[in-house]
């Protein structure tokens, strides 16, 4: 996919939503760090992280160059059912344009995002749950927190490919995500990302001007599957997802 040329203009505006996003850190880090020791009993977290949505909504929807939406129809029980939330990984700015969508739920995350000064505080009074990759205790501890979550009612977001593209092509989707849906007994939710990749590409620290679009897909079912299955089911949701982009692609401008 081709770069898009520099525009002074863009980058003007690209300093404006720095500082913006800075300001309402300082308005919402308090009351996130709040909420968080009020609830850190609550397995779900939920308003600890609906205290995250605000913050990247409202951050967002104040950026005078990003345009996200949402597409699609969330499942009728999600305000009570868990789901495995997976999305292909364009950006950084992924989590904004996921702000948007109408349901809690809680992020998995590489744990060198916890250690950042001021984004891991954010993370950690929102209730995500950090993950040491290639530490197998790690993953044993992380797809524990994640099953009490999913038991407890509330959903998991997590990117299968591991990492953010570089080229916006899909990579290879990893199957644990696939299997804690199984052992959970819960369905996979996928969603289609088209455009993020343009508010911050990898490697880049400047913020781009940028149209985005989340489409929410239908719900895969995990009943009468086991571990064995996940990695077929990782390539089938995989499918799912890369069927969904080109028409986002196309209408987001990403050639």
């Amino acid at each position: 996919m081709s770069k898009r040329p520099f525009d002074p203009a863009t980058a003007a505006l690209g300093l404006y939503s720095y500082a913006e996003f800075a300001t309402l850190v300082g308005v919402f880090l308090p009351l996130m760090r709040r909420a968080y020791y009020a609830h850190r009993d609550d397995p779900t977290q939920r308003v600890p992280g609906q205290w995250m949505r605000r913050f990247g909504r409202t951050a967002s929807k104040l950026s005078p160059i990003w345009r996200f939406s949402v597409e699609g129809e969330a499942p009728k029980d999600i305000a009570t059912k868990a789901y495995v939330v997976v999305a292909n990984h364009e950006s950084t700015a992924d989590p904004f344009l996921l702000t948007y969508l109408p349901w809690d739920m809680r992020w998995v995350a590489k744990e060198e995002l916890f250690k950042l000064p001021v984004l891991g505080k954010m993370m950690k009074y929102g209730g995500d749950i950090p993950l040491r990759r290639g530490e197998k205790g790690s993953v044993v501890e992380m797809l524990a927190e994640c099953r009490r979550t999913l038991d407890h009612g509330l959903s998991i977001m997590m990117f299968p490919e591991g990492t953010r593209s570089k080229d916006g092509d899909l990579l290879p989707f990893k199957a644990g995500a696939f299997s804690l849906a199984i052992e959970a007994g819960v369905p996979i939710l996928p969603l289609a990302i088209s455009g993020t990749r343009d508010c911050r590409p990898k490697g880049s620290k400047w913020f781009g001007k940028a149209r985005a679009i989340v489409k929410v897909l239908a719900p895969i079912e995990t009943k009468g599957l086991t571990v064995a299955d996940a990695q077929a089911l990782a390539d089938r949701t995989r499918a799912t997802i890369a069927d969904a982009l080109p028409d986002l692609r196309t209408r987001t401008g990403i050639r």
